[in-house]
């Protein structure tokens, strides 16, 4: 594929956009690529790197060699991803912490568009894409309701779990970030990021890219032989991940990083909600969230915010018309 210095640029963004949504625990940076138009390239590049590049490499050359990784689409998106993680993760704990009904508002209007944009690309509705579709909506769903687990600063399981958390962030609608946080490895790379701990970010990166690697090939093989009931699937998995992103919620259970404990969180506060808690106190390190249900902005124990929200879910859903224009074009 031909591509002039501005599409490269545009490139670049649309990586911004994945890295600012991966950087969310809920939101899923494959979804963005979908919408955008360069999941499938994404897939097939990545799918496509194997040992035959340093044959060419040998024989051919460099040029020859980065031709046939495609190389400039990768360097692209992924400087664009690369930053915008690092950068917004900082930015998205604020968020977080500060403004979560707001943050979640903003990604649920974008998920409810991303439904739209990429349902309308099955091109054939029948049993399979159906069942496909209510698959992955029970699977998605499912994994939003799966308790956290407790941190873990073992070297190893930063691997495993940089390998298993690659894998949701190029799946659509499962959040990479939200793996982590259910793993328990979420503050410890977000504190590596922080602490510039290169140890710790080389192991998990070395984990993402044996992650990345394997299964990028069995989406591609998906695609090739099962384009319409995968499209389906991953439908599906947006659809389920609504239940995560959802901004009113209610704790039901909390850990202690003092003690490990997990504990009802109405043995703390009768607030009903961690975060309100922890702006009351200024402590956001002690707590965290085991689990929590979805609740209906009336039953929100403290200000729902709900006309802002609702403002921030339409530009949300406007923000993916203009991605999904810009892929298009590009």
């Amino acid at each position: 594929m031909q591509r002039q210095f501005k599409d490269y640029i545009i490139l670049s963004l649309k990586g911004v956009a994945m890295g600012a949504a991966d950087a969310v625990p809920g939101v899923s940076g494959g979804t963005i690529a979908l919408i955008s138009g360069i999941y499938e390239e994404l897939i097939t590049t990545i799918g496509n790197v194997n040992l035959s590049l340093f044959t060419t490499l040998r024989k051919e050359g460099f040029k020859a060699f980065w031709n046939q990784l495609n190389g400039n689409f990768l360097l692209a998106l992924l400087s664009g991803i690369g930053i915008s993680f690092i950068l917004f993760m900082r930015i998205a704990k604020y968020l977080l912490e500060q403004h979560p009904i707001l943050i979640w508002s903003f990604f649920f209007g974008l998920i409810i568009a991303s439904i739209y944009f990429v349902g309308k690309q099955i091109k054939t509705w029948n049993i399979a894409s159906i069942i496909s579709v209510v698959l992955g909506t029970v699977i998605a769903y499912y994994i939003s309701t799966l308790p956290s687990l407790a941190a873990n600063n073992s070297p190893y399981f930063l691997l495993i779990a940089g390998a298993i958390a690659i894998c949701a962030m190029i799946l659509p609608g499962i959040s990479g970030s939200f793996i982590l946080v259910i793993l328990g490895a979420y503050k410890t790379l977000s504190d590596a990021l922080h602490d510039f701990d290169v140890k710790k970010i080389a192991i998990f990166m070395t984990g993402a890219v044996i992650g990345l690697l394997s299964f990028s090939r069995i989406l591609k093989w998906l695609f090739k032989n099962y384009y319409n009931t995968t499209l389906a699937l991953l439908t599906g998995f947006i659809i389920g991940s609504l239940n995560k992103v959802w901004p009113w919620k209610k704790t039901i259970s909390v850990l202690d990083s003092n003690s490990g404990d997990i504990v009802d969180f109405i043995s703390i506060s009768d607030l009903g909600n961690l975060s309100i808690y922890q702006k009351g106190i200024n402590d956001f390190e002690t707590y965290k969230t085991v689990v929590e249900k979805s609740i209906w902005p009336s039953a929100y124990s403290g200000d729902s915010q709900t006309w802002a929200a609702i403002a921030l879910m339409i530009f949300g859903f406007l923000t993916i018309f203009i991605l999904e224009k810009i892929g298009n074009k590009h």
